[in-house]
């Protein structure tokens, strides 16, 4: 069971890193373009939840992540052995979490970089990072994780 812990590490290492090329490389605001005019680096710091919620709430962020925390390592010990797909769910999360973590008590703000643009709905996205990317991926595996186990529970009913 311990391997899977492999990824959530490195999801922080990878989250970290890419925050610290932006904090030694960029200017607060700065946007490179990689592909104009969908997908560019932009640096940007938010001081709140998702979208800039709750701005300058991180005591209270950091109480609800170490909630979290401990919710996935519980569940992780307690009902992921022999399930791969809910192992690695639960690590994706873990290294979602712990990075955003890492920025919020160490920096006092989240260190977001990828902007996105969809010019077919003129809808900028709001700025992200690698660990908001394993938090959205880790939601939708988990999602996933528990359509497929109620299918299968209603198969062995049937």
């Amino acid at each position: 069971m311990w391997k899977y812990y492999g990824i959530a590490f490195f999801i922080v290492i990878i989250d970290q890193w890419t925050k610290w090329l932006v904090i030694k490389n960029m200017e607060l605001g700065e946007r490179i373009p990689l592909w104009e005019p969908y997908l560019g680096w932009l640096s940007h710091r938010n001081r709140g939840a998702a979208w800039g919620m709750l701005e300058g709430q991180m005591w209270l962020f950091g109480i609800i992540t170490l909630i979290v925390i401990g919710v996935i390592i519980y569940y992780f010990h307690r009902h992921a052995k022999g399930q791969p797909l809910f192992a690695i769910t639960l690590m994706i999360l873990l290294g979602g979490a712990v990075g955003n973590f890492i920025d919020r008590m160490w920096r006092g703000e989240v260190v977001d970089f990828v902007d996105i643009l969809i010019p077919l709905f003129n809808y900028d996205f709001p700025i992200f990072n690698v660990a908001d990317m394993a938090l959205t991926a880790g939601v939708v595996l988990m999602i996933i994780y528990v359509w497929t186990e109620e299918k299968q529970e209603k198969k062995k009913v049937s």
